[in-house]
């Protein structure tokens, strides 16, 4: 909707515009609103997402909440309230008057300072990580109103960054540095929460509540969150510790990625994964020559499928993508690799996207249960009293197919650490989030909702390979994980279904998606 299409709130427009259920968006003053009517009541907040600015109206309303159409950020339309991530801050609310039939915006109003008691309130919390579960946790325990100490220990020399950004539009050139960190230092001190940057764990004794930093400096705790996350793979090649062999997973290897392709023209990424594709397309807008070396036949076919998956590689090789598929890499030279077939592959800059491990270290080593992930149970505590775990390293009950999953989802993880945090106050709320991400390709978006390791078949709706429709993946007949390409609504939809639970509700939908292909 254009600027000229959108009514101006303030004037007022007919209350008979908009039915139970449904959402406009108009402009206050020249600020862009949403108007939602639930039931018959109507409120007024803010048009834009908090997360990355997304126009909420193209999303979708369900009782009060509405979720952006981007990242599936959830917001309270009566409140203004953040209620999911991974948006952080709150929607401005505007004040609404009814009179005559016609429904008017009169301005913007303070929302209501929420005085909240946790039910358990432990004397100090630490949260050892400060990715996106670790980050969240700290916020949320200050957010349900928790006075105690907290403390986030962090091993990078920086505090929580937006972490996918990095293989994005930061690693592209197109956003600056100053839009790398989720918070300001401003913000941890005025919250009350202890952030220590450079400081990594080396031993935690769960009984005693004590862990040990490098250096020798004890810290006590009464609860404990470890959101350790993950590391790259590195892989067992000749030349892989040559300097111009990166990963990327922090922001300092963001940076060094981006001196080094500043001096390159050449660029070999191996691995055809999210990761690696997303650097390619980055790398592709600093106008590198790149080639992609990978051990399948199409990317992503063991998580996408064939249709997604030849999409994303024809979209990729329309922008000037070289892939070298079928192939390992067998070794790295000065300015040169060497593939499985023996053929050279010309780059000065080499990037690898192998996967990632947990990073379980820490809990093996204090005798926490660990198998393939940190296990956690509905509530995400470990085996060890008083110790919880969430993001990319905790392997939890997943309800909707009731196995141990881990998935590395950035808004997962975030979900993940709220949750923990929640539960450390004693909320008592098992984790039933649906998996969510999203991974960006030149001017086109992959969303994808639930959790489909192992899947057995697969049904496409639409046209995946022209990048208009959606994939099933389904293991004994039932849907675990659907992604969609060109209607951001029908990845909101799908999470919706798929956290409620219901078998025919997803039988209902999939019949409805069908209907309008």
């Amino acid at each position: 909707m254009s600027t000229s299409d959108r009514p101006e709130l303030g004037l007022g427009i007919s209350a008979e515009t908009l039915a139970p259920g449904e959402m406009i968006e108009g402009t206050y003053e020249g600020a862009r609103v949403l108007l939602a009517r639930v039931g018959d009541g109507f409120f007024a907040v803010g048009g834009e997402c908090t997360h990355y600015g997304a126009p909420l109206c193209e999303g979708l309303l369900r009782g009060t909440t509405v979720l952006c159409p981007w990242h599936h950020a959830r917001f309270d339309v009566v409140s203004g309230r953040a209620t999911s991530p991974p948006a952080l801050s709150a929607l401005q609310r505007y004040r609404v008057s009814v009179e005559g039939g016609r429904v008017r915006v009169l301005g913007p109003v303070a929302s209501p300072r929420e005085s909240r008691r946790p039910a358990r309130h432990p004397d100090s919390v630490v949260i050892v990580g400060a990715g996106a579960a670790g980050a969240l946790a700290a916020e949320t325990l200050r957010d349900e109103g928790f006075e105690g100490r907290v403390t986030l220990l962090e091993s990078e020399p920086n505090g929580p960054i937006d972490r996918p950004n990095l293989s994005k539009d930061y690693l592209a050139g197109h956003a600056p540095e100053e839009w790398i960190p989720l918070r300001s230092d401003e913000f941890y001190e005025e919250r009350g929460i202890e952030l220590r940057v450079g400081k990594r764990v080396d031993r935690i004794d769960a009984k005693a509540k004590t862990l040990c930093l490098a250096g020798g400096e004890k810290v006590g705790w009464d609860a404990l969150l470890l959101a350790t996350g993950a590391t790259p793979v590195r892989l067992p090649v000749p030349g892989t510790d040559l300097s111009h062999v990166f990963t990327l997973r922090s922001l300092r290897d963001a940076r060094a990625i981006i001196e080094a392709a500043e001096r390159s023209r050449k660029v070999v990424v191996v691995g055809a994964s999210f990761i690696g594709l997303e650097v390619a397309a980055a790398l592709r807008a600093r106008k590198l020559d790149v080639h992609v070396v990978a051990p399948e036949s199409t990317p992503m076919e063991r998580i996408l499928g064939p249709d997604l998956g030849v999409f994303i590689r024809e979209l990729h090789e329309e922008h000037g993508v070289h892939f070298h598929l079928g192939q390992k890499l067998q070794a790295v030279g000065r300015d040169h690799v060497t593939l499985s077939d023996g053929s050279p592959v010309a780059g000065e800059l080499v990037v690898v996207g192998a996967g990632v491990r947990p990073e379980t270290q820490l809990a093996e080593a204090a005798g926490i249960a660990c198998d393939r992930g940190v296990l956690v149970d509905e509530y995400l505590q470990t085996s060890a009293p008083g110790v919880w775990a969430a993001g990319d390293l905790a392997r939890w009950p997943d309800p909707w197919t009731g196995e141990l999953v881990r998935v590395e989802h950035w808004v997962l993880a975030e979900r993940l650490g709220k949750a923990a945090a929640r539960n450390i106050l004693g909320a008592a709320e098992p984790f039933r989030a649906v998996p969510f991400f999203w991974s960006r390709h030149y001017d086109t978006s992959v969303h994808y909702v639930g959790s489909g390791i192992g899947w057995d078949e697969i049904d496409s709706i639409g046209e995946p390979r022209q990048g208009r429709g959606a994939v099933l993946f389904r293991r004994g007949g039932r849907v675990l994980a659907v992604a969609s390409v060109g209607d951001p609504k029908v990845s909101l939809e799908a999470e919706l279904v798929l956290e409620s639970g219901d078998p025919e509700a997803m039988n209902e939908w999939e019949r409805q998606l069908r209907a309008a292909a």
